[in-house]
């Protein structure tokens, strides 16, 4: 691979995407894979935070549409983030990685509490440093979590992984003359109302000025495509 563009990246996954082919669970073999292209990245020289969602194994929203309280569907939903970051840690660990995971909800006998300074420290000394339980509150979705990380680690860029190569006007799953986009400006993204992240998370990127690309998580190589700053997928910026 080429040099890495970026010192240090936060990395946004799905959780459906662990599930592999599957509505919900967990795929090992997905694990894997993108632990082998993140470890990759890691010994280019990239610092590397990730935050992974819970969705395949609950959804807060989900529940809460099913009749459970709002609040405690959302803190199963953070629980399932922990399950998820267990399991990518121990792929990650399995490729040699050194690895820290940081929860922002007290679950001290799996997970060190998360501390802004701390993660720093971690991420500087080339640990790849798993953010779980989104942002520990309820009503915030993980990639407000991811966003919030981010900024708060002084990453350069939001890396947002998801299942299209692209952010499109319309779902090119469904439409096969939907358009995708190159480049977004924050309000662009907001206005159209395009399901880049929730708007929450896009207006904080508008606010502290941190760039997202979104990008094809089930092309392999494109996780290092994207941290050496190859024009992949949409990027999304102030201009």
């Amino acid at each position: 691979m080429s040099g890495p563009r970026y010192r240090r990246i936060l990395l946004k996954l799905s959780g459906e995407a662990f599930a592999g082919g599957n509505e919900f669970g967990l795929d090992p073999a997905t694990f894997t894979r993108l632990a082998e292209e993140v470890v990759q990245v890691s010994q280019s020289g990239v610092q590397i935070g990730i935050v992974i969602g819970g969705g395949n194994i609950v959804r807060g929203a989900a529940l809460s549409e099913m009749g459970v309280d709002r609040v405690t569907g959302d803190n199963a939903g953070m629980l399932a983030t922990l399950i998820n970051c267990l399991c990518m840690q121990d792929a990650l660990e399995k490729h040699g990685a050194y690895t820290r995971m940081m929860s922002a909800i007290q679950i001290q006998q799996v997970a060190e509490l998360f501390i802004r300074r701390r993660a720093i420290r971690h991420l500087e000394k080339k640990r790849i440093v798993l953010f779980a339980a989104g942002t520990g509150n309820p009503y915030f979705t993980t990639d407000s979590a991811a966003t919030l990380r981010a900024i708060e680690t002084g990453c350069d860029i939001l890396l947002k992984a998801t299942n299209v190569d692209g952010v499109y006007d319309k779902d090119p799953n469904k439409s096969k003359d939907a358009k995708r986009y190159e480049h977004l400006t924050y309000t662009e993204a907001i206005n159209r109302q395009l399901k880049v992240m929730d708007t929450s998370a896009i207006a904080l990127c508008r606010e502290n000025n941190m760039p997202i690309r979104v990008f094809n998580l089930n092309v392999p190589g494109n996780l290092v495509r994207a941290a050496t700053g190859e024009n992949i997928g949409t990027l999304v910026t102030g201009e």
